[in-house]
């Protein structure tokens, strides 16, 4: 009797156990699907009326087109490096070795692509040619023992024409190997400051004030490129503008039936915002037929030496006609490159320049995407990763290195557009056009006052995006509004006192006065170092500076001070910068990954730490990545640090 009694309390206490195993699993479950659901919910907060979120993919043909257009918007900018190079080079008139520079920009840029997308910030982000590297190599071209024999023009084109195929070779290549040796070390210092996590400590000092005249002065710096190409003929330029205004901004809710196929359908009509989707192509194809017709009726003058004559579509066609159909760039194909003090030294600068323009496109381009803020761990990828592009751009002999496009930044604002894929769709056609000069040489003949109509509205959504971070600042407060203001003014003010001075640095070092120069000609360097500096020495409240709302982007989601809640929310977010895969070992190895600066899992370390139940030492996060809540020790508790009178967290969320 005794041994049933036994067996029955056995039993219950089995059956109990079980319950309670059962009970934290449904619990647990209830409470993963909660934090899913918050995630999801603060996610299309932020997603707003973007089409296409980052981690989300249109139909492989529509991809196939908003990557062609992506490839058209970074297209322009990007051939203008090489063709800005050739003379330094002593290249001369030689359109085929030209050619050949443009399709191995275009290669290596898609290369860079893929890996920031795919490995690196994650972001739906295009890299190409930087003009950040044009100073340094053109100072390191204007040494003695690499200038050209005479100045481009006339005189150099008949030493050229008496040189053999070799000589004339030989002639721009030894100086291109210069380039790519200076580019390749120079481009280690970025590897090193990305993936060591040093970008990322920087990171934790900059709010608003800081990123806010860094990205405005992106749109603001290039309004001289914009006008000059622009005003070589207004006419042309204006109806871009006009027709790219008119699709994305007034016919964007229109959509328009076209032919579709699904497998539960098959062929069948499906309704596209196409003016929304792909403003930017149709307006290029439009105004570049309206070219054409003012061209065959001479309406434009046929005399380079008249106003309106770049707007003809007749200018450029020995490009066309020189290239070659096809070639495929390879590492070290013009030589072994070659190494030399000054030229790293004076290379660091554009690098320099590089990281901090690009740390600004980042937060832009994630506004824009839809996606939440880069946590610190993307950014450190995205600067290690865009090192390591520089690098491939110097093996490959680019003759210049690799950085994030604000113009492709721009196309998101406008078509909506933030996907992921769509990216890496637009970085294989890079590749495979790249390789196609026939194709890319069509595209140089764009005339240039189409292509200054859309930079002027691009430009013009970048700056609105700098500007537009200072919704979380308190702007009745006369200390950000000098902030702001000083700092993008001086960040206009410098770079034109210099570029009307040439010269006028003079410390004794030549490689000293490189970097120092081309630092002071970069207005998002200026303007984001004084609004750094200000922001973070003049005296000012947390709610004051923006740094509150900055620091909770995503808002508080619930009236629970649940860690575990949070922590579980705050990952289902981020979760989109992630690695593409492994990221069960990454989790799984916290206890190691944690301490990497490029991985998901890692922690900034603040002084505050104290133990676990269980002698597990737990480290508290303050503002983990640079946005989340603040957690402070408050002895033997644990509490999440409550807002300042007058925050009012959900406005975040609102704006967003």
């Amino acid at each position: 009797m005794e041994e049933n009694v036994d067996s029955r309390n056995n039993l219950t206490q089995t059956n109990e156990v079980q319950m309670d195993i059962m009970t934290q699993e449904l619990t647990s479950e209830r409470e993963r699907r909660t934090a899913k659901e918050e995630a999801k919910e603060i996610l299309a907060n932020m997603k707003g009326d973007v089409a296409y979120g980052i981690t989300e993919s249109p139909r492989w043909y529509m991809a196939i087109l908003l990557g062609f257009q992506h490839y058209l918007t970074m297209f322009g900018p990007t051939v203008a490096i090489p063709i800005l190079l050739s003379d330094a080079l002593c290249i001369g008139k030689s359109d085929v070795a030209r050619s050949e520079l443009i399709g191995t920009i275009l290669f290596v840029s898609g290369m860079a692509t893929l890996l920031q997308v795919l490995f690196g910030v994650r972001l739906p982000i295009v890299q190409g040619g930087t003009y950040s590297f044009l100073t340094p190599t053109f100072a390191l071209l204007s040494l003695p023992q690499w200038q050209c024999p005479a100045e481009p023009g006339p005189e150099l084109e008949a030493i050229l024409q008496n040189m053999t195929s070799s000589e004339r070779t030989e002639l721009w290549q030894v100086r291109m190997r210069e380039i790519q040796g200076a580019i390749m070390v120079a481009s280690c210092f970025q590897v090193l400051i990305g993936f060591t996590g040093i970008i990322g400590v920087i990171l934790r000092f900059i709010g608003p004030l800081a990123i806010a005249p860094t990205i405005a002065l992106v749109g603001l710096s290039l309004i001289g490129t914009a006008a000059d190409y622009a005003g070589s003929h207004w006419g042309i330029s204006s109806v871009t503008m006009v027709l790219i205004i008119a699709f994305s901004q007034y016919l964007k809710n229109i959509n328009i039936p076209c032919l579709g196929w699904s497998k539960e359908k098959g062929c069948s009509a499906v309704w596209y915002p196409i003016f929304k989707l792909f403003s930017v192509i149709l307006a290029i194809l439009l105004s570049w037929l309206l070219s054409y017709i003012l061209t065959i009726t001479d309406a434009i003058p046929d005399d380079d030496s008249s106003y309106g004559y770049p707007g003809r579509t007749d200018t450029k066609g020995n490009i066309l006609k020189d290239s070659d159909w096809f070639r495929f760039p390879y590492p070290v194909q013009w030589g072994i490159p070659t190494v030399s003090a000054a030229g790293v030294f004076g290379m660091l600068a554009g690098v320099l320049a590089s990281m901090i323009e690009s740390i600004g496109d980042y937060y832009a381009c994630a506004r824009l995407a839809g996606a939440p803020p880069p946590p610190t761990h993307a950014v450190n990828r995205g600067i290690g990763m865009e090192g390591i592009g520089c690098i491939l751009a110097g093996l490959w002999g680019t003759g210049n290195g690799t950085t994030s496009y604000s113009e492709n930044i721009g196309a998101i604002g406008i078509t909506k557009v933030g996907s992921r894929f769509v990216i890496v769709i637009g970085a294989l056609i890079m590749m495979i056009f790249g390789m196609c000069l026939k194709f890319c040489a069509l595209f140089v003949t764009i005339p240039d006052p189409i292509i200054g109509g859309v930079f002027c509205v691009m430009f013009g959504m970048i700056t609105a995006v700098g500007i537009s971070n200072l919704q979380f600042v308190d702007l009745n407060s006369s200390r950000n509004l000098f902030i702001v203001g000083f700092s993008i003014y001086m960040g206009l003010v410098i770079p034109n006192w210099l570029n009307a001075n040439q010269g006028i640095i003079s410390t004794g070092n030549q490689e000293v006065d490189q970097i120092i120069t081309v630092l002071l000609s970069t207005s998002m360097f200026v303007g984001g170092l004084f609004g750094f500096i200000l922001d973070n020495t003049i005296p000012g409240t947390q709610q004051e500076r923006g740094l509150a709302q900055w620091r909770r982007m995503f808002g508080e989601t619930a009236d629970n001070d649940d860690e575990e809640h949070t922590q579980a929310v705050r990952h289902e977010v981020m979760k989109c910068y992630e690695f593409p895969f492994g990221n069960s070992l990454v989790h799984k190895w916290k206890s190691v990954t944690s301490y990497i600066p490029f991985c998901p899992t890692f922690i900034e370390f603040s002084c505050s730490c104290r133990k676990k139940k269980g002698g597990q030492e737990n480290n508290d996060i303050d503002a983990v990545d640079g946005m989340y809540l603040h957690s402070v020790d408050t002895g033997d508790e644990k509490a999440t640090q409550t807002p300042e009178p007058g925050d009012n967290p959900d406005a975040v969320d609102e704006s967003l």
